[in-house]
Protein backbone atom coordinates (compact mmCIF):
# COMPACT_ATOMS: atom_id res chain seq x y z
CA UNK A 1 0.00 0.00 0.00
CA UNK A 2 2.99 2.57 0.15
CA UNK A 3 3.85 2.10 -3.16
CA UNK A 4 0.25 2.68 -3.89
CA UNK A 5 0.31 6.30 -1.70
CA UNK A 6 3.54 6.71 -3.81
CA UNK A 7 2.14 6.65 -6.70
CA UNK A 8 -0.95 8.23 -6.27
CA UNK A 9 0.85 11.02 -4.60
CA UNK A 10 2.92 11.32 -7.73
CA UNK A 11 -0.09 11.98 -10.05
CA UNK A 12 -1.74 14.51 -7.49
CA UNK A 13 1.58 16.15 -7.38
CA UNK A 14 1.88 15.95 -11.32
CA UNK A 15 5.42 14.26 -10.99
CA UNK A 16 3.68 11.38 -12.96
CA UNK A 17 1.21 11.64 -15.74
CA UNK A 18 -1.82 8.84 -15.43
CA UNK A 19 -0.16 6.34 -18.09
CA UNK A 20 2.92 6.25 -15.97
CA UNK A 21 1.03 5.48 -12.73
CA UNK A 22 -1.49 2.91 -14.41
CA UNK A 23 2.16 1.53 -15.63
CA UNK A 24 3.87 1.35 -12.30
CA UNK A 25 0.73 -0.33 -10.98
CA UNK A 26 0.83 -2.74 -12.88
CA UNK A 27 4.59 -3.77 -11.78
CA UNK A 28 3.55 -3.19 -8.34
CA UNK A 29 5.14 -5.58 -5.56
CA UNK A 30 4.76 -9.35 -5.33
CA UNK A 31 4.84 -10.94 -1.01
CA UNK A 32 7.39 -12.78 -0.20
CA UNK A 33 6.54 -15.31 2.18
CA UNK A 34 9.81 -16.98 2.38
CA UNK A 35 8.83 -20.21 0.36
CA UNK A 36 6.80 -18.27 -2.14
CA UNK A 37 7.11 -15.16 -3.37
CA UNK A 38 3.00 -14.80 -4.18
CA UNK A 39 2.13 -12.35 -7.34
CA UNK A 40 -0.73 -10.13 -5.87
CA UNK A 41 -1.08 -7.85 -9.16
CA UNK A 42 -1.30 -10.03 -11.07
CA UNK A 43 -4.94 -9.98 -11.89
CA UNK A 44 -3.76 -6.02 -12.66
CA UNK A 45 -1.71 -6.97 -15.07
CA UNK A 46 -3.51 -9.82 -17.15
CA UNK A 47 -7.08 -9.76 -16.00
CA UNK A 48 -6.81 -13.32 -13.80
CA UNK A 49 -5.25 -13.44 -10.72
CA UNK A 50 -2.43 -15.69 -9.87
CA UNK A 51 -3.64 -19.42 -9.68
CA UNK A 52 -1.75 -21.64 -7.01
CA UNK A 53 0.07 -25.15 -8.67
CA UNK A 54 -0.64 -27.21 -5.83
CA UNK A 55 1.70 -30.36 -7.05
CA UNK A 56 4.89 -30.17 -4.81
CA UNK A 57 3.73 -28.22 -2.13
CA UNK A 58 2.32 -28.85 1.27
CA UNK A 59 -1.18 -28.47 2.53
CA UNK A 60 0.49 -25.59 5.04
CA UNK A 61 1.66 -23.69 2.06
CA UNK A 62 -1.09 -23.74 -0.10
CA UNK A 63 -3.23 -22.42 2.75
CA UNK A 64 -0.61 -19.70 3.21
CA UNK A 65 -0.59 -18.49 -0.32
CA UNK A 66 -4.48 -19.02 -0.49
CA UNK A 67 -4.83 -16.49 2.54
CA UNK A 68 -2.57 -13.95 1.01
CA UNK A 69 -4.44 -14.30 -2.52
CA UNK A 70 -8.41 -14.44 -1.22
CA UNK A 71 -7.11 -11.15 0.68
CA UNK A 72 -7.27 -9.52 -2.32
CA UNK A 73 -9.13 -10.86 -5.55
CA UNK A 74 -12.67 -12.71 -5.47
CA UNK A 75 -11.98 -15.66 -6.15
CA UNK A 76 -8.68 -18.56 -5.39
CA UNK A 77 -7.79 -21.33 -7.65
CA UNK A 78 -5.62 -24.05 -6.95
CA UNK A 79 -5.10 -26.69 -9.45
CA UNK A 80 -3.16 -30.21 -9.14
CA UNK A 81 -4.67 -30.42 -5.77
CA UNK A 82 -4.78 -33.36 -4.05
CA UNK A 83 -8.10 -34.43 -1.82
CA UNK A 84 -5.28 -34.66 1.40
CA UNK A 85 -4.70 -31.12 0.52
CA UNK A 86 -7.86 -29.93 -0.08
CA UNK A 87 -9.09 -30.91 3.11
CA UNK A 88 -6.52 -28.67 5.18
CA UNK A 89 -7.71 -26.01 3.17
CA UNK A 90 -11.39 -26.68 3.82
CA UNK A 91 -10.67 -26.71 7.70
CA UNK A 92 -10.10 -23.14 7.07
CA UNK A 93 -12.34 -22.21 3.80
CA UNK A 94 -15.66 -24.27 4.37
CA UNK A 95 -16.75 -22.32 1.22
CA UNK A 96 -14.05 -24.08 -0.40
CA UNK A 97 -15.08 -26.57 -3.17
CA UNK A 98 -13.69 -29.34 -4.43
CA UNK A 99 -13.46 -30.30 -8.39
CA UNK A 100 -12.50 -34.28 -7.68
CA UNK A 101 -12.24 -35.11 -11.10
CA UNK A 102 -10.25 -31.88 -12.46
CA UNK A 103 -8.11 -32.03 -8.99
CA UNK A 104 -8.78 -27.97 -8.78
CA UNK A 105 -9.93 -26.53 -5.55
CA UNK A 106 -11.63 -22.89 -5.60
CA UNK A 107 -12.30 -20.81 -3.08
CA UNK A 108 -14.55 -17.63 -3.63
CA UNK A 109 -16.80 -14.76 -1.12
CA UNK A 110 -19.69 -15.25 -3.43
CA UNK A 111 -21.24 -18.04 -5.42
CA UNK A 112 -19.92 -17.98 -9.41
CA UNK A 113 -21.70 -16.01 -11.22
CA UNK A 114 -23.84 -18.01 -13.58
CA UNK A 115 -23.45 -17.05 -17.41
CA UNK A 116 -26.68 -16.40 -19.65
CA UNK A 117 -27.70 -19.82 -21.97
CA UNK A 118 -27.35 -17.72 -25.09
CA UNK A 119 -23.84 -16.37 -24.07
CA UNK A 120 -20.67 -17.91 -26.40
CA UNK A 121 -19.20 -20.80 -25.02
CA UNK A 122 -16.10 -23.36 -25.25
CA UNK A 123 -16.62 -27.19 -26.57
CA UNK A 124 -14.39 -29.31 -24.49
CA UNK A 125 -14.58 -32.34 -26.40
CA UNK A 126 -12.36 -35.59 -25.56
CA UNK A 127 -11.95 -38.61 -26.85
CA UNK A 128 -12.05 -41.43 -24.39
CA UNK A 129 -13.57 -41.37 -20.84
CA UNK A 130 -9.99 -41.67 -19.86
CA UNK A 131 -9.04 -38.41 -21.08
CA UNK A 132 -11.38 -37.28 -19.24
CA UNK A 133 -9.22 -36.03 -15.77
CA UNK A 134 -7.22 -34.16 -18.27
CA UNK A 135 -10.76 -32.48 -20.08
CA UNK A 136 -11.88 -31.56 -16.67
CA UNK A 137 -9.24 -29.76 -15.81
CA UNK A 138 -9.50 -27.70 -18.86
CA UNK A 139 -13.11 -27.33 -18.57
CA UNK A 140 -13.43 -26.27 -14.74
CA UNK A 141 -10.72 -23.62 -15.37
CA UNK A 142 -12.07 -21.96 -17.63
CA UNK A 143 -15.77 -22.20 -15.71
CA UNK A 144 -13.68 -20.26 -12.88
CA UNK A 145 -12.66 -18.12 -14.89
CA UNK A 146 -15.79 -17.00 -15.94
CA UNK A 147 -15.77 -18.88 -19.10
CA UNK A 148 -19.71 -21.05 -20.36
CA UNK A 149 -18.48 -24.17 -20.71
CA UNK A 150 -20.25 -26.96 -22.28
CA UNK A 151 -19.05 -30.77 -22.67
CA UNK A 152 -18.64 -33.57 -25.56
CA UNK A 153 -16.61 -36.46 -24.16
CA UNK A 154 -15.99 -39.94 -25.38
CA UNK A 155 -16.49 -39.35 -29.12
CA UNK A 156 -13.07 -40.34 -30.52
CA UNK A 157 -11.96 -41.50 -33.94
CA UNK A 158 -12.75 -45.02 -33.49
CA UNK A 159 -16.13 -44.77 -33.41
CA UNK A 160 -16.25 -41.25 -35.49
CA UNK A 161 -20.20 -41.21 -36.03
CA UNK A 162 -20.35 -40.59 -31.96
CA UNK A 163 -18.03 -37.35 -33.12
CA UNK A 164 -20.68 -36.55 -36.28
CA UNK A 165 -23.95 -36.80 -34.27
CA UNK A 166 -22.74 -33.65 -32.49
CA UNK A 167 -21.89 -31.56 -35.05
CA UNK A 168 -24.67 -28.77 -35.05
CA UNK A 169 -22.79 -28.25 -31.65
CA UNK A 170 -18.79 -28.19 -32.51
CA UNK A 171 -20.22 -25.34 -35.29
CA UNK A 172 -22.27 -23.34 -32.36
CA UNK A 173 -18.78 -23.45 -30.50
CA UNK A 174 -16.89 -20.05 -29.69
CA UNK A 175 -13.74 -22.03 -29.41
CA UNK A 176 -12.88 -25.52 -28.63
CA UNK A 177 -10.53 -27.43 -26.76
CA UNK A 178 -9.91 -31.31 -27.83
CA UNK A 179 -8.56 -33.73 -25.88
CA UNK A 180 -6.92 -37.09 -26.88
CA UNK A 181 -4.54 -39.69 -26.23
CA UNK A 182 -3.30 -42.86 -28.02
CA UNK A 183 -2.67 -41.95 -31.08
CA UNK A 184 -3.97 -38.46 -30.90
CA UNK A 185 -5.90 -37.98 -34.40
CA UNK A 186 -9.38 -35.97 -32.86
CA UNK A 187 -8.27 -32.61 -33.33
CA UNK A 188 -7.10 -32.83 -36.85
CA UNK A 189 -11.14 -34.40 -37.53
CA UNK A 190 -12.12 -31.33 -35.69
CA UNK A 191 -10.01 -29.16 -36.96
CA UNK A 192 -10.73 -29.94 -40.78
CA UNK A 193 -15.25 -29.43 -39.52
CA UNK A 194 -15.36 -26.12 -38.02
CA UNK A 195 -14.13 -22.43 -38.42
CA UNK A 196 -13.58 -21.78 -35.06
CA UNK A 197 -10.08 -22.35 -33.39
CA UNK A 198 -9.12 -25.44 -32.09
CA UNK A 199 -6.59 -25.95 -28.31
CA UNK A 200 -5.53 -29.40 -28.89
CA UNK A 201 -4.54 -31.37 -25.76
CA UNK A 202 -2.37 -34.31 -25.89
CA UNK A 203 -2.91 -36.23 -22.65
CA UNK A 204 -0.95 -39.59 -21.40
CA UNK A 205 -3.13 -42.22 -21.63
CA UNK A 206 -2.35 -44.73 -23.90
CA UNK A 207 -0.45 -48.13 -24.46
CA UNK A 208 3.36 -48.54 -24.82
CA UNK A 209 3.94 -47.37 -27.84
CA UNK A 210 2.38 -43.92 -26.82
CA UNK A 211 5.49 -42.92 -24.88
CA UNK A 212 3.62 -41.33 -21.80
CA UNK A 213 1.48 -38.56 -24.55
CA UNK A 214 4.46 -37.99 -26.56
CA UNK A 215 3.26 -40.29 -29.60
CA UNK A 216 -0.36 -37.89 -29.23
CA UNK A 217 1.82 -34.62 -29.16
CA UNK A 218 3.59 -35.17 -32.24
CA UNK A 219 0.69 -36.24 -34.05
CA UNK A 220 -1.21 -32.87 -32.54
CA UNK A 221 2.04 -30.67 -33.61
CA UNK A 222 1.87 -32.64 -37.15
CA UNK A 223 -1.89 -31.84 -38.01
CA UNK A 224 -2.35 -31.37 -41.21
CA UNK A 225 -5.79 -29.44 -40.25
CA UNK A 226 -5.19 -25.78 -39.83
CA UNK A 227 -6.01 -23.52 -37.22
CA UNK A 228 -5.12 -25.88 -34.52
CA UNK A 229 -2.93 -25.10 -30.97
CA UNK A 230 -1.08 -27.58 -29.37
CA UNK A 231 -0.57 -27.25 -25.32
CA UNK A 232 1.87 -29.28 -23.24
CA UNK A 233 1.28 -33.26 -22.61
CA UNK A 234 -1.84 -33.13 -20.19
CA UNK A 235 -1.79 -29.64 -19.78
CA UNK A 236 -6.07 -28.95 -18.91
CA UNK A 237 -5.02 -25.74 -17.34
CA UNK A 238 -3.31 -23.97 -20.04
CA UNK A 239 -5.72 -25.25 -22.78
CA UNK A 240 -8.77 -23.91 -20.62
CA UNK A 241 -7.03 -20.53 -19.70
CA UNK A 242 -6.00 -20.39 -23.44
CA UNK A 243 -9.73 -20.97 -24.68
CA UNK A 244 -10.84 -18.13 -22.18
CA UNK A 245 -8.46 -15.47 -23.73
CA UNK A 246 -9.76 -16.21 -26.93
CA UNK A 247 -13.34 -15.87 -25.44
CA UNK A 248 -12.57 -12.64 -23.82
CA UNK A 249 -10.88 -11.19 -26.68
CA UNK A 250 -13.78 -11.66 -28.54
CA UNK A 251 -15.82 -9.69 -26.62
CA UNK A 252 -19.59 -9.60 -27.07
CA UNK A 253 -21.59 -11.02 -30.08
Amino acid sequence: MDNVREILSGVQTGILTIEEAVSALKWAPYEDLGFARVDTHRQLRTGVPEVIYGAGKTAEQVVAIVDRLYERHPYVMASRLSREQFEVLAARYPQAVYHETARIAEVRAEPRPEQPPDAPFILVVSAGTSDQVVAEEAAVTAEILGARVERLYDCGVAGLHRLLDARDRLTRAAVLIVVAGMEGALPSVVGGLVEQPVIAVPTSVGYGANFHGLSALLTMINACASGIAVVNIDNGFGAGYFAHLILRSQGPR
